[in-house]
């Protein structure tokens, strides 16, 4: 299947997994939907059949919350089964609300408090550097995220070690838990900021699947530096009732929202 196609598929997946468990999270995992179907199923060096083969592309999902969308992701592109989704997020299901590697291949580490996925994507990329590795590494991280100070650390760290094999995305859809990025804790300037700390900035409309193949392919990284992906994005993308609306953070859609939603995004 094409990208579009697969983050079609990711949107419907997540709704009804958010729905059956009684879970949360799903206006991140909506905007969230184009850049895991691009990197899954154009970007990545990657094969479900043999998950921990060495030469693979790393993905760290740094904002776990969002975790019912690579759920959905492995399951689309062969790593695990369908029907185990309909497990999320019931009694001894491996498919926690928050991200988890736990029997699930594919995931490459356990998420959910926010600002430990940067850190340790970049050891990631310096022991690749340091073993002459070839595979990339790439982290996805919320714009309120970017609040936590040990991502800073680890933005220092990976410019001075010119890891230009790691790539990380944020997805920059300007709301957070309880309000907008701006009223908690403004970003802006934000290329800016990520400029000063020696990295290589690409800003790109983060639903436009052509832009983002573009800026994630290896031919748009710069020798030295690690890249970072600004991706603007709407919060709830793909169903409308649910666009830049914080409500979603936390909301369940059950009963009439979710008919609405799959209205929305059935084919």
């Amino acid at each position: 299947m094409n990208t579009r196609e697969l983050a079609q598929k990711i949107r419907l997946d997540a709704i009804n997994m958010v729905n059956t468990g009684k879970s949360s999270h799903i206006g991140s995992v909506l905007s969230v939907a184009d850049i895991l179907a691009v990197l899954y199923g154009s970007v990545m060096t990657h094969d479900p059949e043999l998950p921990t083969k060495a030469d693979r592309d790393r993905f760290i999902l740094s904002k776990g919350h969002a975790g019912a969308g690579v759920y959905a992701a492995l399951a689309e592109t062969g790593y695990i089964s369908k029907k185990i989704l309909a497990q999320h997020c019931q009694n001894n299901s491996p498919l926690s609300g928050h991200v988890s590697h736990l029997g699930i291949p594919g995931v490459e580490l356990s998420t959910g408090s926010l600002g430990h996925g940067l850190p340790v994507g970049a050891g990631m990329a310096y022991a690749a550097r340091i073993q002459f590795a070839k595979h990339r590494i790439f982290v996805l991280l919320s714009d309120g995220e970017c609040d936590e100070g040990s991502n800073w650390e680890a933005i220092l760290f990976s410019s001075h070690h010119k890891l230009d094999n790691l790539t990380v995305i944020i997805d920059y859809n300007k709301l957070q838990s309880m309000k907008s990025t701006q009223q908690t804790l403004g970003l802006e300037p934000f290329s800016d900021k990520w400029v000063s700390f020696g990295w290589s900035v690409l800003e790109v409309d983060g639903h436009n699947h052509s832009l983002l193949e573009k800026a994630l392919h290896s031919d748009a990284t710069i020798p030295g530096k690690p890249t970072c992906i600004i991706a603007h994005t709407t919060k709830g993308k793909g169903v409308s009732y649910m666009e830049n609306s914080v409500a979603w953070h936390y909301k369940t859609p059950l009963d009439e929202d979710y008919k609405m939603a799959l209205a929305e995004l059935k084919p």
